[in-house]
């Protein structure tokens, strides 16, 4: 650990007092990713400083436990080919457990509370594809049980639940729910999972939630990768202050939002965000093209030894194999997305060495992501008649990982772990990810790919 004489990083440290303005939004997923996006883009809107964050984190109480030592500061260092830039961030002026229900209800009783956003991981809606509550996951049945019986939930949607069931209670008004998390068409899918799990609980709860509360999609774009040592000691080096916590991004940033807002939200526009009427596009846009590459340099890059989204970029083939897979998914994007422009963005911001993007950061959770980045791309080349080589080159490194015992983090294990012990374990880990994938045809071509992918 590093020994440091510098000051801690706090309010009255930085700006002389402590006084902060009380929250009006209330963040579940207290992580890096939110501290470079939704709270940059509050923080940066021209009515920021009216808007700030009471946030909970979404697994463990480290994050919570850091920022409340620091009064909610961070510090957002920029890292790009031009150096480092810093910011220290007072936008979050809560942070909490995950498990302090009771504040969570607190908050969400006030009608100051306007907004509830979400960065919690795909896996932790605990959500069928359709968007209902996994009735056969034991967490979603025990939350059931404990919101009946008015005890505190355990998972993310339970706990929004349990608060938005305490807002109804003071009746302190309507509100929007706004998921930050890469799953298509995010919005309906979290009003599906809220209104099917308040169902379960509480029918007249869930005819509360159907006229007070709306759900807003969002596609949210910002290479964030997690923070080291060294991190921390160039946040010391650059503002002074010792930070537990910094938070290292690019320079780029994108948020598309579309919904309604019916207690009102910060002018996010005016910090580069776009509210949309038709969001579908954007999504598509931003899950085939970046995170579909991400992916596929992710699982090839590994099998080749690599390390880094850079170091993969670098590697001739897997170069190559970005662009076949950008030409696979533009071909079913509008050309009014400006395409071609975003692929030269695309390119140079994985290039930047800079950001040590882990590839193994990215690999993890295969079976739910590459669902929604690659699979709906191969369908739609294979509906018009062509192979889909591209988009399913992701999908084949990934089983060759998987089939070749690389441990990568999923909450699919058991899924995955019950595939490897069938007898064609090809098809059942296509099956996970898409069954209308796990075909002869597909299985075949999936087989051809190993010695095509390792160097």
């Amino acid at each position: 650990m590093t020994v440091t004489t510098a000051p801690a990083l706090s309010r009255s440290a930085v700006f002389g007092d402590t006084a902060t303005v009380a929250p009006r939004i209330v963040h579940l997923g207290l992580g890096a990713f939110h501290r470079a996006h939704q709270a940059w883009f509050t923080a940066h809107a021209a009515d920021g400083a009216d808007w700030t964050i009471a946030a909970f984190t979404g697994r463990g109480p480290r994050a919570a436990e850091e920022l409340t030592a620091q009064d909610g500061l961070y510090t957002l260092i920029e890292r790009s080919v031009d150096g480092d830039r810093a910011e220290i961030m007072s936008v979050i002026v809560e942070a909490n457990r995950a498990d302090d229900v009771a504040r969570l209800k607190e908050l969400l009783s006030s009608p100051e509370t306007a907004l509830v956003t979400l960065t919690i991981t795909e896996p932790a809606y605990r959500l069928t594809p359709d968007g209902t509550p996994d009735l056969t996951d034991a967490a979603v049945l025990a939350d059931i049980r404990a919101l009946r019986d008015g005890r505190d939930p355990e998972t993310a949607l339970g706990r929004l639940l349990a608060g938005l069931a305490a807002r109804r209670a003071a009746g302190a008004g309507r509100i929007a729910v706004v998921p930050c998390d890469n799953i298509p068409d995010n919005g309906p899918l979290v009003r599906t999972g809220v209104r099917g799990l308040a169902e379960a609980v509480d029918a007249e709860l869930a005819d509360w939630i159907r006229a007070e509360v709306s759900f807003v999609s969002t596609s949210v774009d910002r290479i964030t990768p997690r923070t080291t040592d060294a991190d921390r000691e160039t946040a010391e080096a650059l503002t002074g202050m010792h930070d537990l916590s910094p938070v290292v991004t690019e320079p780029f940033a994108d948020w598309v939002l579309s919904g309604d807002f019916p207690a009102g939200r910060p002018q996010w526009e005016t910090a580069g965000a776009r509210i949309v009427d038709d969001i579908e596009p954007y999504e598509r846009r931003k899950l085939w093209l970046l995170n579909g590459a991400h992916s596929l340099l992710a699982y090839t890059g590994i099998l080749r030894g690599h390390t880094t989204v850079a170091e993969a970029m670098a590697d001739p083939d897997l170069r190559a194999w970005v662009d076949e897979l950008w030409d696979e998914a533009a071909a079913h994007l509008p050309a009014s997305l400006g395409l071609a422009d975003y692929r030269v963005a695309l390119a140079a911001r994985f290039d930047n060495a800079q950001i040590a993007h882990q590839l193994s950061q990215i690999a993890m959770e295969g079976a739910t992501k590459l669902a929604v980045r690659a699979a709906p791309v191969l369908r739609a080349e294979l509906a018009a008649g062509r192979p889909g080589t591209a988009s399913l080159r992701p999908i084949a490194a990934w089983i060759r990982l998987v089939e070749s015992g690389t441990e990568i983090t999923d909450a699919k294990g058991a899924e995955i772990a019950a595939a490897l012990q069938t007898t064609d374990s090809t098809r059942a880990l296509l099956a996970l990810v898409d069954p209308g994938l796990a075909t002869d045809d597909i299985v075949a071509a999936v087989r051809t790919f190993p010695a095509q992918e390792e160097k």
